[in-house]
């Protein structure tokens, strides 16, 4: 279906581990956004839902770069519960280019869907080109004998 992500170990903001890659417990959600974002921040709520309602079946980690006060940022925005990296090395791995940018991986750490995020609507289709077996939900509605499932 999907490539292998990159496995790296990182360090969270709050000195949190945060491992990318490779087996985990339950799917992962990398977000990729940055302070000074506008749509990024409109999508916070959002996300924050997400990781609430769905916790117990989905991992959410935020990512970001750059020189922003992100600790301040982050306590600002109430993200403090849900781990944070810093890593420009991340962010080249998925070759994220325009924020924000999701990255989906399942237990085994394989990329099952990514793409840009600039909507709830754009965010739920990845996550449902996730549950399709699709990369992206562009590709399930350009692809006639996906919808055979």
């Amino acid at each position: 279906m999907g490539s292998p992500s990159p496995v790296l170990a990182l360090t969270g903001l709050q000195s949190e581990h945060v491992p990318i890659g490779g087996p985990q417990a339950k799917p992962t959600l990398l977000f990729f956004l940055a302070p000074t974002c506008p749509v990024c921040k409109k999508l916070i709520p959002i996300l924050k839902a997400l990781a609430h309602d769905e916790s117990k079946a989905l991992r959410v980690v935020l990512a970001s770069d750059g020189d922003a006060d992100h600790l301040q940022f982050i306590r600002e925005q109430g993200l403090t519960h849900l781990p944070y990296v810093l890593s420009t090395e991340l962010g080249m791995s998925y070759r994220v280019s325009r924020l924000p940018y999701a990255v989906l991986m399942d237990r085994q750490g394989t990329v099952t869907a990514k793409g840009l995020v600039n909507s709830r609507e754009q965010l739920d289709s990845l996550l449902n080109a996730q549950d399709m077996g699709t990369p992206t939900i562009q590709q399930y509605l350009g692809d006639p004998a996906q919808h055979a499932h």
